[in-house]
């Protein structure tokens, strides 16, 4: 079915309604009003080149939220004279990409490009994916791809193949700080009507605390002229953004700090061994839409940081979760997720393996490579063997136990410990064990 509405003859640029939120209202309309991202669109890269030479080519945009993934989209359909469909992969599905696609069609044959810009689009699953494939080999549409997850472990590798995957970084602060300004003296689309100023030192804080992330800045700063306006002042102060920040994570709840405050409640109560917490708060961020999958990487995180060698079921009940979750899908995956939850929460803890590879870490940064023992390097040569390659290496295997006792570390480092196993769940049969070899060890001396 064709909807005009939709797919008009001419290429449109966006064109925000007056009550939409100022970040949105301030999208740029030009690479000209673009900030950031200089790696990109600066003289000479990518994307400049593509504009400037009126060339479309598929593109996987891969940075953190509000850094101009979205704009960058527009800004290139506009500039190149395409048609811009805006897809969401949360909210559309098969049915709704094959309507896109007989569009996109007749507009081809109108001599219309069409950009078709997928938002999220680490949320669609193999079969989805595949679904653009045909249509990006024909030249019917050009896919724009935007994701704030790693595309090597979230996009199929025949899409991967087909498009550019181009890193946006989070804005500078001063590039925040210039955008603020614009929108506070912006009469059409931002706060200029309203003649408003703010003070350097809330503008220092409101670009720092938005950790780059100009939808977070631009959104704190209209709540801040709320604040301002209600009170009958026209400057907005060092304490008037700290109070906009702390209504911004209301209005904007799941991008803004209770998000993170949410999330680590959820980890502190598995941390804690409380399972009805734990189920608790990740109920409460499936209902507020959460990433699942977000939530079955920290719990694979948890399970190594915290549970490590005390159960070691725990990492591969949560990698089981986080397959069963992609093969099951929602709402049946809520299940697979509680599952997990309780098994981990109930699970005993230990954080020996955690601290042993951080110890670990820590030794290699400040001793440097150290040379690895003769005996234990390989003699593939001849002439590597005369130099005393694998000397003396003794075979476990060869010996009672299977264990030889022989020194693994470099000569420098012998006698030093970085995993320290807790008398904890399985973690305890490690340590006794470990006492026992060592014994054996010093019997052998």
């Amino acid at each position: 079915m064709h909807h005009p509405d939709l797919f008009p003859a001419k290429p449109t640029m966006f064109s925000p309604s007056p009550s939409a939120p100022l970040a949105e209202r301030m999208r740029p309309h030009s690479l000209a009003e673009f900030y950031g991202q200089e790696h990109l669109v600066g003289e000479g890269h990518i994307l400049k080149r593509m504009i400037e030479n009126k060339s479309l080519s598929s593109l996987i945009l891969w940075g953190p939220p509000g850094c101009g993934k979205t704009t960058l989209a527009h800004v290139i359909a506009a500039e190149t004279g395409a048609h811009f469909i805006f897809f969401s992969a949360i909210l559309s599905g098969i049915k709704e990409i094959r309507e896109i696609f007989k569009e996109a069609e007749e507009l081809k044959r109108r001599a219309i490009k069409t950009v078709l810009f997928v938002d999220e689009i680490h949320r669609f699953n193999k079969a989805q994916q595949d679904a653009f494939l045909p249509y990006i080999e024909k030249g019917i549409v050009t896919i724009i791809g935007a994701t704030t997850e790693n595309p090597s472990f979230e996009v199929i590798d025949p899409l991967l193949s087909r498009c550019h995957v181009l890193t946006l970084h989070p804005l500078a602060e001063e590039s925040v700080k210039k955008l603020c300004n614009v929108a506070l003296s912006d009469n059409k689309h931002g706060l200029g009507s309203q003649q408003i100023t703010i003070q350097d030192d809330a503008l220092d804080f409101l670009a720092n605390q938005s950790g780059g992330d100009v939808r977070r800045a631009l959104n704190t700063l209209e709540v801040a002229s709320e604040i301002v306006a209600d009170g009958g002042a026209r400057n907005i102060t060092l304490s008037i953004v700290q109070e906009a920040l702390q209504k911004k994570v209301l209005r904007y709840d799941k991008g803004g700090e209770e998000h993170y405050n949410v999330i680590s409640a959820f980890i502190k109560s598995m941390r804690g061994s409380d399972p009805d917490a734990a189920l608790y708060w990740v109920a409460r961020m499936l209902e507020a839409g959460e990433d699942p999958i977000f939530i079955l990487r920290r719990m694979i995180i948890l399970a190594s940081e915290d549970i490590g060698n005390a159960d070691p079921r725990a990492l591969q009940i949560a990698v089981s979760a986080l397959h069963g979750f992609q093969a099951i899908g929602m709402p049946e995956g809520r299940i697979i997720i509680g599952q997990a939850v309780t098994y981990l929460a109930t699970a005993p803890k230990s954080n020996a393996s955690y601290s042993g590879i951080n110890a670990a870490l820590a030794e290699v940064r400040q001793s440097g490579a150290l040379a690895v023992p003769l005996h234990l390097r390989n003699a593939p040569t001849a002439l590597m063997k005369e130099n005393g390659y694998g000397a003396g290496y003794q075979y476990a295997h060869d010996y009672e136990y299977g264990y030889a006792g022989q020194a693994c570390l470099p000569a420098q480092l012998i006698g030093q410990i970085f995993y320290l196993p807790k008398e904890l769940g399985y973690e305890k049969n490690i340590k006794e064990r470990m006492e026992w070899l060592k014994k054996k060890k010093e019997s052998a001396a």
